[in-house]
């Protein structure tokens, strides 16, 4: 019985899967190869946003209109903006500061008020003075009485000494005392007008403790304060204040530059000058030679030179750094027009051609140019760009074209 039931028991061992036979299906295969596929889409992804993460930073700068009747560089320099007119407005005597009527920045018109004093001592000078030349002027009131009375007196004198009955004597004294009182008289006339001389003095010391603009101009520079002692003098230490504010009239701006005295004889008055300040680079302004100092620095081997502006303009401010070009005057056909002006440093050498890069739509484009003449940082183009073309003017020296950047 039991041998049959095991004969008519099915054989569930022959569906059994072997290891190795399980591995060679096509199942795994797809995975496997699914798998390496994804790994190497991740790997060209990350390399292709490692490519475009990597683009190099340049600057760029536009390529600037040549300017009207520019020329040739023929000596650059350097210097400050300077003005002609700058005061550090001082008190003329020594007195305490009570009040001060302006800030730096203020636009101030000639006689302004800048700041007051403490006038108390210098009020009470003024009432003795006054007072003094009152009395003295109330005396010879007195003094004028007498000598009528003397005049009167020397009269009857006189009378009785022609009908013989006065003395000589008597009329002597009476002329005397009527020469006394006019000569007394005469002095105190002279001591009242000592005393005007002295309320006049009485009088400056009380305006001087106001404190005037001497000309229009700009307050740079507040230097004392309401309860500080002034002075024109240095005294007291750093206790007292020899100025109370700084003006500069901003209609008297000019440039002031050192020229090597080697240079010097390219310079001359009224020559064309074109600056640039350090604050904005890419603005030329048109300026023209005012002077030259007829003396030499030994020590620097420099003479100075002051250069005008053509044309004042607010951002241009007092000790600005600038840097200008002296331009020498065009001859008709003698040069090619230039077409812009760009940095000096966006030129490249390439092939022993001078070249730059564009910037476009996010990639630079190589472009080979016609150079002209130096103006101090700039060059002349001839040829090759156009005013408003970007330029790179700082970036890596691998660039090609058309290769993607990103602009700074």
């Amino acid at each position: 019985m039991s041998g049959n039931q095991g004969a008519g028991r099915p054989d569930l061992s022959a569906l059994r899967i072997d290891d190795g036979a399980r591995s060679q299906t096509g199942g795994g295969k797809v995975l496997r190869v699914f798998a390496v596929a994804v790994g190497v889409l991740v790997i060209v992804l990350g390399a292709a946003f490692a490519v475009i993460g990597r683009r190099p930073v340049v600057e760029v700068a536009s390529a600037r209109p040549p300017g009207e009747g520019a020329g040739a560089a023929l000596l650059n320099a350097s210097g400050y903006v300077t003005p002609r007119r700058r005061a550090t407005i001082a008190a003329k005597i020594t007195a305490r500061v009570v009040e001060v009527l302006i800030d730096e920045g203020v636009t101030v018109t000639e006689g302004q008020v800048l700041a007051r004093l403490d006038e108390s001592d210098a009020q009470r000078r003024l009432i003795a003075a006054r007072t003094s030349r009152d009395a003295t002027a109330a005396a010879i009131a007195n003094l004028e009485v007498n000598l009528a009375n003397a005049e009167r007196e020397l009269k009857r004198q006189q009378d009785l000494e022609r009908e013989g009955v006065a003395s000589v004597q008597a009329l002597d004294l009476a002329r005397t005392a009527a020469d006394s009182l006019g000569a007394q008289i005469a002095a105190a006339r002279e001591q009242v007008r000592a005393a005007d001389a002295q309320i006049a003095v009485a009088q400056q010391d009380v305006d001087n403790c106001t404190v005037r603009a001497p000309f229009a101009g700009v307050v740079v520079s507040k230097d004392a304060q309401v309860g500080e002692m002034v002075s024109p003098v240095s005294a007291g230490g750093g206790f007292t204040r020899t100025g109370i504010a700084t003006i500069v009239d901003m209609d008297s701006i000019e440039t002031e530059v050192d020229v090597n005295e080697s240079y010097i004889a390219r310079v001359v008055p009224g020559q064309r000058v074109e600056a640039v300040l350090d604050a904005y680079p890419e603005w030329r302004i048109p300026s023209k030679v005012r002077t030259v100092i007829p003396t030499a620095d030994r020590q620097k081997a420099t003479v100075k030179v002051r250069i005008s502006f053509d044309k004042l303009d607010p951002r241009i401010l007092p000790d600005m750094g600038v840097k200008v070009s002296f331009l020498a005057d065009d001859k008709p056909g003698a040069q090619a027009t230039p077409r812009a002006l760009i940095l000096a440093s966006a030129l490249r050498q390439s092939g022993g051609k001078q070249i730059v890069f564009l910037v476009r739509d996010g990639s630079v484009e190589r472009r080979a140019v016609s150079v002209g003449a130096t103006r101090g940082n700039d060059v002349e183009i001839l040829a090759g760009l156009s005013a408003g073309d970007q330029v790179v003017v700082a970036g890596p020296e691998d660039l090609h074209d058309g290769q993607k950047v990103k602009v700074k």
